[in-house]
């Protein structure tokens, strides 16, 4: 969102940063501890947990890589990979 600087930041700042940049716009990105991780903001992190969830069940009640690869849309390693995943975090 564009916010004009001469409204939120002190003058000795402004013109500071002037030094550096003037009339042009710049991106001031968060502080890291208050970043949020990728996927988190819009769901896709959840929607991909769901969705493999789902094709580590569907292979343990009986469907084949060929089976989840067609249904899931997904290419035979990354198949592979999430079940590895999957079974490693549902070994304890």
């Amino acid at each position: 969102m564009y916010r004009n600087a001469e409204l939120i930041l002190p003058p000795r700042l402004l013109r500071e940063i002037q030094k550096y940049i003037e009339g042009q716009e710049i991106y001031i990105p968060k502080r890291s501890q208050t970043r949020l991780g990728w996927g988190a903001v819009n769901g896709t992190r959840a929607y991909l947990a769901e969705r493999n969830r789902s094709i580590y069940l569907s292979h343990q009640n009986g469907a084949d890589v060929t089976q989840l690869m067609r249904d899931f849309h997904l290419g035979y390693d990354s198949v592979r990979k999430i079940l590895q995943r999957e079974r490693r975090a549902n070994q304890y």
